[in-house]
Parts: C-alpha cells; sequence; structure tokens
C-alpha cells in the first residue's frame, strides 16, 4: 500500500505515531475522450483565454472569486503556512458511541499502522477503545483540507474515517416533495413488515457485486476481440397502482409458494395439529379474526402465520362403537 500521510495521534499527552494508507480503491472503469474523426485522445489544455496562449504550471496560482470576476490571490507559501501547524497531527477532542453517528457524516476511509517505534502506544490505544467500546473524534488534514474523523477499531487495526462537518451537511427541511405526515394503513404495514422480515439477512458484502463494472468489462473483451455484443434491454417497470396487490406479490415471490390474497402463509409455518375436547373450541375462538374490525389476520412480521387448527368432528354413540 501507498502511504498517504504521516504523523501521529495525540490523546492527552500521549503521542502515537502513525502512518495512514487507503481503505478503499476506486475500480470505476475509466473512459477517455477520443476525436472520432482519426482516433487520437484528446488532451487537456491549460490557456489563458485573456493572453490567447498556453500557461505553464510554474506561472499557475490559486486565488478565490469574492465577486464575479474579482479575485484576491495566494502563493504557495501562504497557503502552506495555513496547515503546517496541524498537518502532522490527528487531534483526538472527544470519545463518543458509534451510534450517535449518522452514516450520512462518512466519507472516506483510511487505515492507519504505527510508524517508529509506536507499536506499543498502537496496541494501547487500540485495547482501550476495544474494551471501552468508544471511537475517537478527531481534526486531521490531509492535502491542505481540514476534517474532522472518526477513529474506531477495526479487526486488529485502527480506521480513520473523514467525517463532514455539520454546516457541510445539508439539512432535511430543504428536500423538496417529502410527504406531509399522515396515517399509515394498518394492513400495509403488516404487510410490509413481514416482507422485511422475509428480506432479512446477516451483512455478507461479498455477495454484492458491481453489475454494471462487469457488464464494461465484459463489451470491452468482446469489442477487442472484434466480436458483437449485444445487451439485453433492461425490464420495463410498471407504477404501483395498487400497493396492497404489489406487497402481496413481492411476499409470494420471495416464499415461492402461492398464497391466498386475504392470508400470506410462510415457508416455515407449522401445520397445528387438530385437539379435541374444550381446548379445541377454546383456541379455535381464540385465533379467529375480528370479524367486526373487517381486518384479515396477517401475522407478526417477526414469525410465521399462525394457522387456525380444524375443527374436530363430535364423536357420537355409534362412532364411539365402530372404534372411529
Amino acid at each position: 500500500m501507498h502511504t498517504v500521510w504521516k504523523g501521529a495521534i495525540s490523546f492527552g499527552l500521549v503521542h502515537v505515531p502513525v502512518k495512514m494508507f487507503s481503505a478503499t480503491e476506486d475500480k470505476d472503469i475509466s473512459l477517455r475522450y477520443i476525436h472520432k474523426e482519426c482516433g487520437s485522445p484528446l488532451s487537456y489544455v491549460r490557456k489563458c483565454p485573456v493572453c490567447d496562449k498556453e500557461v505553464a504550471w510554474e506561472e499557475i496560482g490559486k486565488g478565490y472569486e469574492y465577486e464575479k470576476g474579482k479575485f484576491v490571490l495566494f502563493d504557495k507559501e501562504e497557503l502552506d503556512q495555513l496547515t503546517e501547524e496541524s498537518s502532522k497531527s490527528i487531534t483526538i477532542l472527544d470519545f463518543v458511541d458509534l451510534t450517535e453517528i449518522d452514516p450520512i457524516y462518512f466519507q472516506k476511509t483510511y487505515y492507519l499502522s504505527p510508524d517508529q517505534a509506536g507499536a506499543n502506544a498502537y496496541r494501547l490505544l487500540m485495547e482501550a477503545m476495544r474494551q471501552t467500546g468508544k471511537i475517537g473524534i478527531a481534526k486531521i488534514s490531509i492535502r491542505s483540507k481540514s476534517s474532522l474523523a472518526a477513529i474506531r477499531v477495526l479487526a486488529d487495526c485502527l480506521a480513520i474515517e473523514t467525517i463532514y462537518y455539520p454546516d457541510e451537511v445539508r439539512p432535511v427541511s430543504q428536500v423538496p416533495g417529502l410527504p406531509e405526515p399522515g396515517i399509515v394503513n394498518d394492513k400495509e404495514l403488516d404487510m410490509a413488515k413481514l416482507l422485511i422480515s422475509q428480506l432479512s439477512t446477516p451483512f455478507e458484502p461479498a455477495k454484492y457485486t458491481d453489475d454494471y463494472r462487469q457488464r464494461m468489462l465484459d463489451l470491452i473483451t468482446h469489442k477487442i476481440a472484434g466480436e458483437e455484443f449485444h445487451i439485453a434491454p433492461a425490464r420495463q417497470e410498471n407504477n404501483v397502482i395498487d400497493l396492497m396487490a404489489a406487497l402481496q406479490a413481492s411476499i409470494e415471490a420471495v416464499q415461492h409458494i402461492p398464497t391466498d390474497p386475504g392470508r400470506p402463509v410462510s415457508k416455515t409455518a407449522p401445520k397445528a395439529k387438530p385437539q379435541t375436547g374444550a381446548a379445541s373450541k377454546k383456541k379455535t375462538a381464540a385465533a379467529k379474526p375480528d370479524n367486526a374490525a373487517g381486518a384479515a389476520v396477517i401475522g407478526e412480521a417477526t414469525g410465521p402465520i399462525p394457522v387456525i387448527a380444524p375443527k374436530p368432528k363430535r364423536r357420537t354413540a355409534k362412532t364411539r362403537e365402530s372404534g372411529v
């Protein structure tokens, strides 16, 4: 791995020398602009529109446009002075619970490894954070950009995640077209919860793949080989009009078995054994839906749908004699 940053983690008066490595990599397939007439790749030219000439790197500075067409200019030395003091330190400000941070704040993840003779302090910080269940909120400057960061234990490594400052996250109130608070249909809600329960599974990141990237690689391979390659058109999605019917169809698709429209049955639903006597009558009465409320029994989202036991036949003198 390529080292992207070197410095030290500081909490209190403790300093842990560390090196930083990018934990993720961009696997997007990069396409270049090509001149169709001759097949040559196009180059980007740094050109001044006023002087009408190309500009070399040593002639380029940086500026901030404070009004339209008006800039305040900065030298490289001035910008370096702003970050020189904080560019070599990860200062932990607080320790918090990871669950207190909404995922919207996270940006990019890096790995941290001990540098020089910092292995003991590195191990100490990692074990203390592991046993307390806390993560550190710190400040760091990477490539002249100051960021908040969250330091946490990942397996047997310290990882640091850059996070946005609060004023960089747009408030939800700015989102247009959000529905007004209202009452949700209870039957539809039960069906939706049941569908979520059926689709719930432990998170296994290895089973998710980038289908677009794979199709692009296949297309590139066929084009290099001079072969024809046709991509099947995407399935047309219909607008959902009957929400209840869509939920029912989704549950049936997950279970792979036909179900009664008013009572979807889980694949794992146990078969009820008929009971005799008063116990059977009591159980049947308890499982019977409330017709006055006009609602069908849908079942809880966390378990199989209950199956009502059939009512046993009454035994007469004639059947007792015959042993039935």
